[in-house]
C-alpha cells in the first residue's frame, strides 16, 4: 500500500514514517507540509491512503478533502492532537483516526482497516463525501501541547508552558522546570494558539504574559521581560507596542 503523510510539523511527519516502517506492506511515498502540497501529490502519486493531519495553516485537512478528485480515491486516516476533531471526523466517515503522539498498537489498527477498504473505490468515495460534508468544530479552549524529551512525549497544558523558543530549526517549550522539544514550527504554534494570554515578542519567541515577572526597558523601543523562571528575553521594537497593552501598561 502506498502511504502519503500530510502534516505541517515535520517532527510528526517523521514520528509516523518511522511508525510505518514497522509494517512492510506499506510504503511511504511521499510527505506533504500543506494542504495545497498535499493535492497536488495526491494527484501525482495516487496514494492507497493519506495520513491527514486537520489542523494545518493555509489548507486545513478538511479542505484537502473537499477538494479530493477522480474516478478513485485514497482512504483517509485522520491523524489530529484533539479528540473533538478526530470524533467528528471519524463519525462523519473516516476509516480511522488517530491521536498525536500516534502509538503502534493504534497505528497497526489502523492499517488493518485501511487495508479491509481496499479495491472498493465506492465505498471510499462515499466516506470522503461525508467527510467533505461536515464543518470543522471549534478547536476546545482546554488544549495541549505537545513536547518531546528524547523518545518520550508529554502532555502539557497551556498554562504550564512560559515560553515557545526557537532556535535554528528547532523549537523549545519552556516549563518552569524543563525544556522540551516542540513538534511543530513556532509560526504553526503561533497560528494556532488563539489564546490571549500567548504574545509574540520577538520572531523566536512566543511567551505567556502571565507568567511574565519583570519588564526593564533597554531603550526607548526595546524591552527586556523577565519570566517567572527567571529566563530573560528580549522583546523587538516591532512588539514592544503589543506587548506593553497586553500588560497594561
Amino acid at each position: 500500500m502506498k502511504a502519503l503523510i500530510v502534516d505541517d510539523e515535520p517532527i510528526a511527519r517523521q514520528v509516523l514514517r518511522e511508525g510505518l516502517e514497522l509494517f512492510p506492506e506499506v510504503v511511504v511515498v511521499g510527505e506533504a507540509g500543506d494542504g495545497r502540497d498535499a493535492l497536488q501529490k495526491i494527484a501525482k502519486l495516487k496514494p492507497d491512503i493519506v495520513f491527514l493531519d486537520l489542523q494545518m495553516p493555509v489548507m486545513s485537512g478538511f479542505e484537502v478533502v473537499r477538494n479530493l478528485s477522480g474516478p478513485t480515491l485514497p482512504v483517509v486516516i485522520i491523524v489530529t492532537a484533539f479528540d473533538q476533531y478526530a470524533i467528528q471526523a471519524f463519525d462523519a466517515g473516516a476509516i480511522d483516526y488517530l491521536l498525536k503522539p500516534v502509538g503502534e498498537a493504534r497505528l497497526r489498527t489502523a492499517v488493518e482497516r485501511a487495508q479491509t477498504m481496499l479495491g472498493r473505490p465506492v465505498e471510499i468515495a462515499a466516506k470522503v463525501d461525508k467527510i467533505a460534508s461536515i464543518q470543522p468544530p471549534v478547536a476546545p479552549r482546554n488544549r495541549k501541547v505537545v513536547g518531546r524529551t528524547g523518545e518520550e512525549y508529554f502532555l502539557l497544558d497551556l498554562d504550564e508552558v512560559l515560553a515557545f523558543q526557537a532556535e535554528r530549526e528547532l523549537v523549545w517549550i519552556i516549563t518552569a522546570k524543563q525544556r522540551l522539544l516542540a513538534t511543530q514550527s513556532l509560526r504553526s504554534i503561533e497560528e494556532r494558539l488563539a489564546e490571549p494570554q500567548f504574545q509574540r515578542v520577538h520572531r523566536n519567541a512566543i511567551v505567556n504574559v502571565n507568567h511574565v515577572r519583570k519588564m526593564s526597558s533597554m531603550s526607548s523601543q526595546r524591552w527586556l521581560i523577565t519570566l517567572s523562571n527567571s529566563l530573560q528575553l528580549v522583546v523587538s521594537k516591532r512588539q514592544a507596542h503589543n506587548i506593553r497593552q497586553i500588560l497594561r501598561w
